[in-house]
């Protein structure tokens, strides 16, 4: 079995399934100039080989990571200036990963943890930004003209220890500055305390059930963090300034909903808010019978994901999706519910 130490790079691109339902063959088409004009021409600048095209996703080694990261930036870079006429959410859009690792070598093939942290990374990245491993930057700091932001450990499948994850910006601020405006960074959300519409007072267990379990629910995912419970309840019954409640929180988005109860129904809005700018950038209303209400949670959990253009792993979607119970009388306060445990994942 032969080993070497290699930098890889995974690409991907963003919502792919969503461009190939809008337009199937443009979409293919689109990739294909992409590819021509600026991916395959980047890898070989860079001295990179493709490992192997993925539909929409691509494998890349190089012997320098340096030369990695270069070519991510070139790559980003230049699809960014792509397509000028479209929409920001109809282009092509790179997430890329870099790790340096050993790999397992078999015939023009790569395996190993090496290649999969890599591409664990990439599922992280923001959509048109790089994400790192704390070796990588190790390697490439004050190498490459770029800077690098903290993201924190995140557990990787498979992998013992979290990983340490830093996205990686061109070189036009310091680094632990703030981003510029419109520079990819980190996505974040607060979900506040959905508000009981029911006019009963002793709907806000069942109301305040519904926003924590949407808050378990999104802090399964990865590549997002949200805000903890108590830090999110600390706004509930107040008039509050979304944009405020960001800026305070440091967090990109912010979810706000309501909740009303009548008999076996049960009808949840729920509006997801641009922090910066204040803007809805996804809404929906649900009608639901209350025996859905679980199901309902998992929907509006998926569509949040949906609308920020995160990729949800499977493992993810499965412990999204994954309940202890799936009785509705689970969300009836303590001395009403006391044979019916809460929604539990343990």
């Amino acid at each position: 079995m032969q080993r070497r130490l290699t930098a890889i790079l995974s690409a991907d691109v963003a919502d792919y399934s969503g461009l190939m339902e809008a337009d199937e063959a443009g979409t293919l088409q689109r990739l294909k100039v992409n590819r021509s004009r600026i991916f395959d021409p980047s890898v070989a600048a860079h001295g990179g080989r493709v490992v192997k095209l993925m539909g929409d996703g691509a494998l890349v080694e190089f012997g320098s990571v340096v030369a990695a990261v270069n070519c991510a930036l070139a790559i980003q870079e230049a699809t960014a200036r792509a397509e000028p006429e479209r929409a920001e959410a109809e282009r092509i859009l790179y997430r890329i990963g870099i790790n340096l690792g050993d790999v397992i070598v078999e015939g023009d093939d790569i395996y190993g943890e090496g290649v999969n942290v890599a591409a664990r990374l990439q599922a992280i990245a923001p959509v048109g930004g790089i994400a790192v491993s704390a070796t990588v930057r190790e390697q490439v700091a004050g190498k490459a003209p770029c800077t690098f932001e903290d993201l924190g450990e995140h557990t990787v499948k498979n992998i013992e220890r979290p990983v340490r994850v830093f996205a990686v910006h061109a070189a036009d601020r310091e680094e632990g500055e703030e981003p510029k405006p419109g520079t990819p960074r980190r996505l974040s959300v607060c979900v506040l305390p959905f508000a009981n519409m029911s006019g009963d007072p002793e709907q806000e267990y069942f109301s305040d059930g519904i926003s924590e379990d949407i808050i378990t629910d999104l802090s399964k995912v990865s590549a997002l963090w949200v805000a903890a419970r108590n830090t999110a309840f600390t706004f509930k019954g107040k008039h509050v300034d979304v944009p405020q409640v960001a800026r305070q929180l440091k967090v990109s988005h912010v979810l706000e909903g309501s909740v009303r109860k009548a008999g076996g129904r049960v009808r949840i809005t729920a509006q997801l808010v641009d922090g910066a700018k204040g803007g809805h950038i996804w809404a929906e209303r649900y009608d639901r019978d209350l025996n859905d209400i679980f199901a309902l949670q998992d929907e509006i959990s998926q569509a949040i994901v949906a609308a920020l253009k995160l990729k949800l792993l499977p493992e993810e979607k499965k412990a999204i999706e994954q309940r202890g119970t799936t009785n509705p009388e689970a969300y009836k306060p303590p001395a009403a519910a006391c044979r019916h445990p809460r929604r539990s994942n343990a």
